[in-house]
């Protein structure tokens, strides 16, 4: 599960840099709200896939998803790019949980 959403997680972060120039010239927002939004998501995106070992990580990767979600009021393809990404995060979340759970039975039933 972990390797799963770390790798969403690594992915999400390169759209976020890459929402920063178009904050700036198509929302217009000032240059340092821009990158503070985007950049901010970004550094919490590869801090989260770092500390996907704590359970609490997968409640700040829930976080993100919904704050990625909120930067469709700046600029409004975010909103189905925030829904995207949030589909894929609930589906590394809860099919590598299903995944870590079979492991975990295949190897009990080993022994």
């Amino acid at each position: 599960m972990k390797h799963m959403c770390a790798a969403m997680l690594s992915l999400q972060a390169i759209i976020l840099v890459l929402l920063i120039p178009v904050l700036i010239s198509i929302a217009e927002v000032e240059p340092a709200v821009g990158v503070a939004i985007g950049g901010g998501l970004a550094v919490a995106c590869i801090f989260t896939a770092a500390m996907l070992r704590y359970d609490w990580a997968y409640f700040l990767g829930h976080a993100i998803q919904v704050a990625t979600i909120a930067t469709g009021f700046l600029v409004p393809v975010m909103f189905f790019i925030g829904l995207m990404f949030l589909a894929l995060w609930l589906g590394a979340f809860f099919l590598g949980r299903k995944i870590a759970a079979d492991k975990a039975r295949w190897a009990a039933a080993e022994q």
